[in-house]
């Protein structure tokens, strides 16, 4: 059963198709989170794909079976992490409250994705596959712009680029572009086998979408030309002219690179991808946070230091030889797991992903019939894909990456064999989506108080008002304290907020100002603790302020002194 068949056409398939290339595309964004859009288009979507999913399900009836398997259960593990660190670690609940729910729905998605069963299953796939395939296709056509015809790109309906001659699509990240193009490439690879017009375009479908890749310029995005590579070269299940177009790829890539250092050339053009290639195989920041952040798990192995709380604990931890940059995130999943859970809770949820991982290999491999080894072999391609992304990077802390990825998963895995599924899951996935939906559009009404703060119209009111506004978000309220840290005068209210927001991310300006708070209501030990964690980033904002320690007159001021000793970083919560 596919689109094109005879008869009324389920919903499903449609919403996931929208929920997966909606939130990809969308370039509009207001200051200060730049992808906050893209992530509520997202569940927006999502929360349509369980409403309608929901009755997916009641139309199966009994074959409806879901179980209690490694997957759900690691992805529980996770969903609870947010709310202990909110409940007994002080995390603000506004820094909670998002990965909580987001993680909470990747649970509900992949009950759905284990619930759908034979035809509905098939009907899923399609509709993932299609979202990804357009999506990557429009997002082609917005790196050409970004590349070729930069003053094209408005900010409105395609992202400016800051790389000069790198695209970053209208995610406005090249590393994230280059995932969603490989992405797009499984999925035509699966729709290939299911449409005769698929497979005869796939070699020029394949073209534009490493093309892509070349103009993201994304280290990243070599590696997952080299797995369709592979893919193409192990997986006899294909058909030869798919396999052909599949190991064709790292010519393509090639021919790509050729063409664009000719046109480099021939106008004196940026060419991103070979300034990338100058920088070497490796990254002296990512190697620096990753020496760091084993420090840090050798010194919190068991309980790590809280959920979000990497870059509070790094940032307020001494590292005389830290890379200059600001981290929040280690750029590797299992690194991040460990130092924030703690080995013994990362390690039971890197374990059951794992286990997941191996049951869905095996399905791959032990499929009853070709088509169903087809469609378990393109959804483990795209969860390999995302996770050689997330050794990486952190592309699965974004909502328009990890739904679709743990719903490819649970829809790669061999159907359930346990019991019917309960007479309640139903509902309650139905009631999840349309909570979501309503959430999602509650959340970009809260999101005005904060746009207000940074943007403010012409009849704005003043700054301290637009502040108090803002602090009273339940979802948002960190970029309100934000404001209030480092604009406020130094003193009680402004030291409050710089310890509620520093757990979102610490940089030079809130440091500056929060160790001002602390010496104006007489911590001025603590404050030059801070001064010191300053000095090691070598931040032009810091040089600047201590560039007056230089002068006699303020050798004796606080910030010019160093603390005595050191002070741990959680009785600066």
């Amino acid at each position: 059963m596919s689109f094109r068949e005879a008869g009324p056409r389920p919903p499903l398939p449609f919403a996931l198709a929208l929920a997966v290339a909606l939130p990809t595309l969308l370039a509009y964004n207001l200051t200060p989170a730049a992808t906050l859009f893209n992530e509520l288009l997202s569940l927006l979507g999502w929360g349509a794909v369980l409403l309608f999913g929901a009755s997916a399900l009641l139309a199966q009836g009994e074959r409806s079976r879901v179980q209690l398997e490694p997957l759900i259960g690691g992805l529980v593990l996770l969903a609870v992490a947010p709310w202990v660190s909110v409940a007994f670690r002080g995390l603000p609940l506004s820094l909670g409250v998002g990965p909580g729910v987001v993680l909470a729905v990747g649970v509900a998605v992949v009950v759905l994705a284990r619930g759908l069963a034979g035809a509905q299953r098939a009907l899923a796939v399609e509709g993932l596959c299609w979202g990804l395939l357009v999506a990557g296709l429009l997002s082609v056509g917005v790196s050409l712009v970004q590349v070729f015809w930069p003053a094209v790109a408005d900010g409105v309906w395609i992202a400016r680029s800051g790389l000069a001659g790198r695209a970053i699509g209208n995610l406005r990240q090249p590393n994230h572009l280059a995932s969603l193009l490989m992405w797009s490439s499984g999925a035509a690879v699966w729709l290939a086998g299911r449409h005769e017009l698929v497979r005869r375009a796939l070699p020029g479908l394949l073209l534009a979408l490493v093309f892509a890749v070349v103009l993201s310029a994304s280290r990243t995005g070599y590696v997952g030309v080299a797995l369709l590579a592979l893919w193409g070269l192990l997986d006899r299940s294909l058909a030869k002219s798919v396999r052909a177009s599949l190991l064709a790829t790292p010519v393509m890539m090639a021919a790509g690179w050729g063409l664009l250092a000719l046109w480099s050339a021939g106008g004196q053009h940026a060419f991103g991808a070979a300034a990338r290639l100058a920088e070497g195989a490796g990254s002296p920041s990512r190697m620096a946070i990753l020496r760091d952040a084993l420090e840090l798990v050798r010194a919190n192995p068991w309980l790590g230091v809280g959920w979000g709380e990497f870059n509070f604990a790094w940032s307020l931890t001494p590292f005389p030889h830290r890379h200059t940059a600001f981290f929040d995130h280690t750029h590797n999943l299992p690194l991040q797991l460990i130092v924030e859970l703690g080995l013994p809770w990362a390690l039971a949820v890197l374990g059951l992903l794992l286990w997941s991982g191996w049951r869905l290999l095996v399905g791959a491999l032990r499929s009853d019939t070709p088509e169903l080894q087809r469609q378990r072999r393109a959804m483990g391609m795209l969860v390999l894909m995302i996770g050689v992304h997330s050794l990486l990077e952190y592309p699965l802390w974004y909502a328009y990456f990890l739904l679709p990825a743990v719903f490819a998963f649970g829809l790669g895995l061999p159907e359930a064999d346990g019991a019917r599924a309960s007479p309640v899951l139903v509902p309650l996935l139905g009631l999840a989506g349309a909570l979501l939906v309503t959430g999602s559009a509650y959340a970009y009404w809260d999101y005005g108080r904060i746009t207000a703060i940074y943007a403010p119209g012409v009849d704005a009111a003043p700054l301290p008002e637009r502040i108090a506004r803002g602090q009273r978000s339940w979802l948002f309220a960190h970029h309100a304290d934000y404001a209030a840290a480092t604009s406020l005068p130094p003193g009680p209210e402004a030291l409050v907020a710089a310890r509620r927001t520093a757990f979102s991310l610490i940089d030079a300006r809130l440091l500056k100002h929060w160790a001002q708070s602390l010496a104006q209501t007489g911590d001025v030990e603590a404050a030059r603790y801070l001064v010191d964690r300053l000095r090691e980033f070598r931040n032009p904002i810091g040089d600047e302020w201590l560039a007056e320690c230089e002068m006699a007159a303020s050798a004796s001021a606080f910030p010019c002194q160093p603390a005595s000793g050191v002070i741990d970083w959680r009785t600066l919560r």
